[in-house]
C-alpha cells in the first residue's frame, strides 16, 4: 500500500490483511453465512431496489466479504484519486474487469446466477480483494465485528446453514426454526 501515497495517507499506521479478523472476543468477522438448502424450490423473493455497494476506498474494498441478490443492483465506487480496476472472477455468472480510473467513478452489476463465491480483485493493487456471495434468496448475513450474525425473516422449517470463510472454508449445520422464537447457531473454524 506504501506504493500510493494517497491510499496510505488514509491510515494512522499500516493496515494488517484482512484474510483473518480476530475479534477481541476470538470470533471471526468476515464470514459469509447463508441459507445453503430447504428453502422450497418453488419459492421467489423480491430483488431489493437498494443497491449493494462496494467501495475501493484506501486501495481497499469495503466491505471485505459482502452478499447480493441474483438480479440486484451491484454498485462499485472508486473513492480514491487513483485507477483501480475489479475484476470479477466469477464460474457461474459473467465474469468482468472494470477500470475506475478517477474517484467518483461508480459502475453498477447484476448477477444472472446463484454463486458462493466470486472472488473480486484488482489488477492494478495486488492486495485487493474481497468476496462476493450471490443468492437467490435473502437468507444470509456477514459476520461483524462481534463474530455475529443475524439471518431474518426466515420462516418455520429445517434448513442447511453454510458458514464460509475465505481461509477456513465452510462448515454447515442443520437448523430448525419454529415459529418466531429467535434460534442462535454457532459455527468453530480450526486455525490451520
Amino acid at each position: 500500500m506504501s506504493e500510493e501515497a494517497a491510499c496510505k495517507a488514509k491510515y494512522p499506521t499500516t493496515p494488517t490483511a484482512e484474510t483473518v479478523i480476530v475479534n477481541a472476543n476470538g470470533t471471526l468477522a468476515n464470514v459469509f453465512v447463508y441459507v445453503k438448502a430447504g428453502l422450497p424450490a418453488a419459492a421467489t423473493y423480491p430483488v431489493p431496489a437498494t443497491p449493494v455497494v462496494l467501495d475501493q476506498n484506501g486501495c481497499r474494498y469495503h466491505p471485505h466479504v459482502l452478499g447480493v441478490m441474483v438480479g440486484q443492483n451491484f454498485e462499485i465506487q472508486n473513492s480514491d484519486p487513483v485507477l483501480h480496476n475489479i475484476k470479477a472472477k466469477a464460474l457461474k455468472n459473467r465474469p468482468f474487469n472494470v477500470s475506475q480510473p478517477s474517484a467518483g467513478m461508480k459502475t453498477m452489476r447484476t448477477f444472472a446466477a446463484p454463486e458462493v463465491m466470486v472472488a473480486l480483485e484488482c489488477n492494478v493493487h495486488g492486495w485487493m480483494n474481497a468476496f462476493l456471495g450471490v443468492l437467490p434468496h435473502p437468507f444470509y448475513a456477514v459476520s461483524g465485528a462481534d463474530g455475529s450474525f443475524s439471518i431474518k425473516g426466515l420462516p418455520p422449517g429445517t434448513y442447511t446453514i453454510e458458514a464460509w470463510h475465505e481461509k477456513y472454508g465452510t462448515q454447515t449445520a442443520t437448523v430448525t426454526i419454529a415459529g418466531a422464537a429467535p434460534k442462535t447457531q454457532d459455527f468453530t473454524f480450526a486455525a490451520h
